[in-house]
């Protein structure tokens, strides 16, 4: 055997090249064997000398006109060369000489596909199916699988990655995508049969064991997904995303510190990312452990600057604390992201009011309300701000507005009768409440919150007493 192969092949090239220009310039009638003529028109396909190979997949074909592997590197380059229909004629022949190449039913599919004609492309392998088997079979199942996504019918995609499954239980392009799949379509009763069986064949698939708990998750089956999780886990101790999904799992069943163990794993396997630190101070938030929810959403605001709402967050864990400057703080920088966002401004203007700033809170809750007037949050803030500094005329005008826009949202009616007996207008305020009461009486809560020396006033007392007496009646 020679020392130097590499040397060998070129020389036998270069050879072959030089027979190859001999011919078409018929300077002198060269030979050239059909592996002769695979290996120059490989060599210029290589080298992205399409039109080169073209040329010589022309010169191979005329020599070699029954030649089915030709006819299929002739095809395949006219498909390179988006002749489409003219490749779909060569493998009409090829398919008359050899119909036993897989690759010719895989080039007409490209054919079809390149012409948007995704039926005929997902006819041709169905077709195929029944003549192979084994590896060459899944093959075609997978290619057929890409042609019905393609045409976006999802339920034949998961129906293909089934047969590979059934044929190969352990084929990890199948496994991988099935799972994808199971959730997209939500034939997770079907996901969860299939993994189970494939489960019994072979218990140590951390793979089959990973679906199946996907699917589990998907029917809400949070207990059972985490079991199966665990055993994903227990074959793969470095399978990041099985912790991931059960730190999921077990957030959607508030064990939060369980989901705080599991994702920390995450953080350990895996690349940190924003969302898992956002989930773990999430978990954090809800044990009202406000530290260390900060400092998690710090963490993943290092890795997303741009995200508005984990300064929100922070916010909000200020919020609770009643630390007000420092939500504030916070929540200017999420506004320098996102200014009129109404949650950020609805919740800027709370902390002013807590800290006293009423012109900066009624600021800030004008905005809410002209960035979302249908929503009642935002005129609820206005308004019980507008009643807290006297402003009682401008907030009779603006209940009003929330009336009209919230389309009589009823504790507005609450609101006007409040804001009524504060402008000494006694008659109009108990007709607007008798009229609230008889809605819905429990409202009237939201009224005193407002003003808790209204329950002083006898002529609300005597409202409620009439009320009271009317329903034992």
């Amino acid at each position: 055997m020679s020392k130097y192969p590499n040397r060998e092949n070129r020389d036998e090239l270069r050879e072959l090249l030089e027979q190859y220009d001999n011919l078409k310039s018929g300077r002198n009638h060269s030979f050239i064997d059909e592996d002769a003529f695979e290996m120059i028109i490989n060599h210029f396909d290589e080298k992205d000398e399409l039109l080169n190979a073209l040329e010589a997949a022309e010169f191979a074909v005329e020599q070699y006109p029954y030649s089915s592997s030709l006819l299929l590197k002739k095809a395949d380059l006219l498909i390179a060369d988006k002749q489409y229909r003219e490749s779909l004629n060569i493998l009409e022949q090829a398919e008359i000489l050899d119909s036993s190449d897989i690759n010719l039913y895989i080039l007409k599919t490209d054919a079809y596909l390149a012409l948007d004609q995704q039926e005929k492309a997902a006819a041709v392998l169905e077709t195929a199916l029944d003549y192979f088997d084994g590896e060459e079979k899944i093959e075609l199942l997978f290619e057929l699988a890409d042609v019905y996504d393609d045409y976006e019918n999802f339920d034949k995609v998961f129906d293909c990655l089934m047969m590979v499954l059934e044929l190969d239980s352990s084929n990890e392009e199948a496994l991988y995508k099935i799972c994808f799949w199971t959730d997209f379509t939500g034939r997770n009763e079907e996901g969860i049969r299939l993994h189970q069986k494939i489960i019994e064949e072979s218990p140590f698939n951390e793979l089959a064991w990973f679906n199946l708990a996907a699917a589990y998750q998907g029917i809400k089956l949070y207990e059972k997904a985490i079991d199966a999780y665990q055993y994903a886990v227990a074959i793969d101790e470095k399978f990041d995303y099985a912790y991931r999904n059960m730190g999921d799992a077990y957030l959607r069943l508030r064990k939060y510190k369980e989901a705080i163990e599991v994702l920390q794993k995450v953080l350990e396997l895996a690349r940190p990312e924003d969302v898992i630190y956002e989930a773990i101070a999430h978990c954090y938030d809800k044990l009202k452990n406000y530290a260390q929810a900060r400092f998690h959403y710090r963490k993943a605001t290092h890795l997303n600057q741009d995200d508005s709402q984990l300064h929100y967050k922070i916010a909000c864990t200020y919020m609770n604390e009643g630390v007000w400057d420092s939500a504030i703080k916070n929540l200017q920088t999420a506004m320098r992201i996102h200014r009129m966002q109404p949650e950020y401004n609805l919740a800027i203007g709370q902390c002013y009011m807590q800290i006293g700033k009423i012109e900066e809170a009624i600021q800030y809750f004008g905005n809410v309300v002209r960035t979302k007037p249908k929503n009642s949050n935002g005129w609820v803030e206005l308004l019980k701000c507008l009643y807290s500094v006297n402003c009682f005329e401008e907030g009779l005008e603006y209940v009003e507005h929330a009336i009209q826009l919230t389309n009589g949202k009823l504790i507005f009616h609450f609101y006007k009768s409040a804001f009524l007996f504060a402008l000494r207008k006694t008659k109009e305020a108990v007709i607007e409440l008798e009229s609230a009461m008889t809605q819905n009486p429990k409202l009237i809560k939201k009224m005193i919150e407002l003003n808790p020396a209204l329950l002083q006033n006898q002529s609300v007392v005597d409202v409620v007493a009439r009320y009271k007496q009317s329903k034992k009646s």
